[in-house]
């Protein structure tokens, strides 16, 4: 489908592309920059990201991709999803930039791996690396089996493993040597990081003095948003002065239309035709089973039990005879039809239930044991004085299955459910309540039988057929989306196609970002993302073709991009606008304000509606908070700042404008040890300590540009 939709956008072309691959073999490999010369497409396109200053284009890129997928895809026997490959290409790129920066840093310090470590490393009991020991580790049981391990290592020594597995064995060890010298880098860093005894003793006076203090806020929020007027030329004046607060980042928004591929009523109407042709097929075929395996969209068991029939199939079943044809019968979108070819007997039985569980442990005391039971047993008596099963189960069962109304499905007596359930299950006759409580290791279960046992298996051959849009169909609805596509020849042109059209309506994608394979509610929609991030398109340019994406055809109009390398106060319209709002109102409540007096109740009644007094006790530089306006640091630091009984100027918080007069001052008692905040800071820092820093310092300092997105 997609190759057909490929050809309807390209056919128009075609004669352009064949004339200009005449011209170009005419004129010779020089247009395009071939040895170094400017030409038609210059090496900049190809251009995948930068490094420490080392350009990556996208052979290169691309030549380790192939390999690694090359190797994953022999370790796993089998093709790599899309979603695989996303994965495998970020891990290519963090081993380039593992590569460039981090090896030079490692080098500078001396740090290796020896011969015998890493032989220690790779097939030692002591010292053997995670990832060696991944390799030998069975996904399904979690063992390491070290016999499989010695065995390979014996095998390579003798240079027996294949080429491509070879490759792929010295790949894995390169990670292992990565992996423990990075941890040698970590260890050498962590190790050079401590806590002074000044560092400890500022965190215990910020976490052990105490203030007292009464002050005056008026809050932003007191002036409505609405009055406030800000200027474009106000917004670019506070991102030059706070160029450190907003970093710059890639993203495109977009507007975009969908023409949905639906089946028409000729499509069900022509299925329906078709569904009672392969009906006669199936009635006269001498093996049904295989006639309809081969005809059929998807395949259920030829053998199944009563319990695992449709309640419409079911009913039909009831007065069919051997050799009938039923059907068609509807549900969703697939039309199915069934011939019933009699019945075998199972060996087992399979019956349907419900329970409500109220665990105890059986390890757990007895008198949880006697509650649980108590509670199970008053469930029970509810059930049978006529209470909903379903209803009950949802609001006291404690397993999965109460979502589902306690439903636990279709089960055999092969024990899989556990042994005092099952008895309980397959001794009833048919359906109902089991009449007792049931105890089992899990706990106490009440049980209802929804379907009674039976090992009477039909055999029924089942053909169906899902109802899809027609080749016809989907040619239609890409010809109304192309027209519409043509004649948008702007973003303005588009608007006023959509309009014209009637039924249907535009969609927004904002600040969609170069790795995004998703906007809104579509899915798989990583071809357009890569059309709005294409260094051709442009703002206000419409698609230059239909984007076919599952059941959808679409169509987009690129409305405004962000670029990291130049930010624009339009970028973060939103959050500075709430900033510099709150300057203006920073300026009119100051120049109300004027230079209070008096007490600080006064100045608020001077000061007028939105003025609050309040007090705060006890409070401390590590965590202070404050009753209306929470934590505000600048409003906490003052009241720290000021000697006992003096009172501030007025001066912009957080949140709002202060007036603050420290009441009391507690100094912290002088303690001997400071272990206890030496451990405090260490803890708090966790993942943000050396380590992390100097990691994060090399990635910084090598300028990373990743332009990855726009390539795939």
């Amino acid at each position: 489908m997609a190759l057909i939709n490929k050809i309807r956008e390209r056919s128009g072309v075609a004669v352009v592309v064949i004339a200009i691959a005449l011209i170009l073999f005419i004129v010779g490999g020089d247009l395009f920059g071939g040895n170094g010369k400017s030409g038609l497409f210059s090496s900049n396109d190809n251009k995948i990201g930068e490094i420490a200053g080392t350009s990556i284009d996208y052979q290169a890129f691309q030549a380790k991709l192939d390999v690694a997928r090359a190797n994953y895809e022999q370790q796993a026997g089998r093709a790599l999803q899309e979603q695989e490959i996303q994965q495998l290409r970020s891990q290519v790129w963090e081993q380039m930039i593992f590569d460039i920066t981090y090896k030079a840093e490692f080098e500078k310090l001396g740090l290796k791996v020896t011969p015998d470590e890493l032989r220690e490393m790779v097939q030692g009991t002591k010292n053997l690396s995670p990832i060696i020991k991944q390799q030998f580790t069975d996904p399904q049981t979690g063992q390491y089996d070290r016999n499989r391990h010695i065995e390979f290592i014996n095998a390579a020594a003798a240079n027996q493993l294949p080429a491509q597995q070879k490759l792929a064995w010295d790949q894995i060890k390169e990670q292992a040597i990565q992996q423990r010298l990075l941890e040698k880098y970590n260890a050498l860093l962590s190790s050079s990081s401590f806590v002074t005894t000044a560092e400890a003793k500022r965190e215990y006076d910020a976490t052990a003095t105490k203030a007292d203090a009464r002050y005056l806020y008026v809050p932003f929020t007191s002036i409505i948003d609405t009055t406030i007027k800000v200027t474009d030329s106000q917004l670019s004046d506070y991102l030059s002065k706070h160029k450190e607060e907003f970093k710059g980042y890639d993203s495109r928004s977009f507007d975009y239309v969908v023409y949905q591929v639906m089946p028409t009523k000729e499509d069900s109407a022509a299925l329906y035709e078709d569904i009672k042709n392969y009906a006669k097929g199936l009635a006269a075929a001498p093996n049904a089973k295989s006639y309809a395996e081969l005809n059929s969209d998807s395949r259920v068991p030829y053998e199944r039990s009563a319990n695992e029939l449709t309640p419409t199939l079911k009913a039909a079943l009831a007065t069919a005879i051997q050799g009938a044809v039923i059907g068609p019968f509807k549900e969703d979108n697939t039309y199915s039809i069934y011939k019933y070819e009699g019945t075998a007997v199972d060996s087992l039985y399979t019956a349907r239930a419900s329970h409500i569980l109220i665990r105890a442990d059986k390890t757990a005391p007895d008198s949880v044991k006697a509650a649980a039971r108590t509670k199970a047993q008053d469930i029970l008596n509810q059930l049978k004085q006529g209470a909903d099963f379903a209803t009950l189960a949802r609001a006291n069962s404690q397993d999965g299955s109460a979502q589902q109304g306690g439903d636990l499905g279709t089960f055999k007596n092969n024990g899989t459910m556990v042994k005092p359930f099952e008895t309980a299950v397959f001794a009833m006759g048919g359906a109902g309540l089991v009449p007792n409580v049931v105890e089992t290791d899990f706990g106490y279960h009440i049980i209802k039988v929804t379907e009674g046992k039976s090992n009477t298996k039909y055999k029924i051959a089942t053909l169906s057929r899902e109802l899809q849009a027609s080749e016809s169909t989907r040619n239609a609805i890409y010809q109304k989306a192309e027209t519409l596509r043509a004649s948008s020849s702007s973003k303005e042109a588009f608007e006023a196609a959509v309009k014209k059209d009637g039924k249907l309506v535009i969609l927004k994608a904002d600040k969609v970002f170069p790795e995004a394979s998703t906007f809104n509610t579509i899915q798989n929609a990583r071809e357009v993302v890569l059309w709005a991030f294409n260094n051709d398109t442009s703002v206000g340019e419409v698609s230059d073709r239909v984007f076919e994406v599952g059941d959808n055809f679409i169509i987009a109009a690129v409305t405004a991009k962000t670029e990291k390398d130049s930010p624009k106060a339009e970028d973060f319209k939103d959050a500075i606008t709430a900033k510099v709002r709150n300057e203006i109102k920073a300026e009119q409540i100051l120049k109300k304000l004027g230079t209070p007096s008096g007490a600080l109740e006064q100045v608020a009644q001077k000061y007028g509606a939105g003025a609050l007094v309040e007090t705060a006790t006890d409070i401390n530089l590590m965590a202070g908070m404050l009753t209306s306006p929470g934590i505000d640091p600048i409003a906490i630091g003052k009241i720290f700042g000021l000697q006992t009984g003096k009172r501030s100027k007025p001066f912009v918080g957080e949140n709002g404008v202060f007036v603050v007069e420290t009441t009391k001052l507690t100094k912290a008692p002088e303690i001997a040890d400071y272990t206890q905040y030496k451990n405090q800071i260490t803890q708090r820092n966790g993942g943000y300590g050396a380590s992390y820093m100097a990691n994060q310092a090399i990635r910084d300092n090598a300028n990373i540009k990743d332009n990855r997105a726009k390539f795939f």
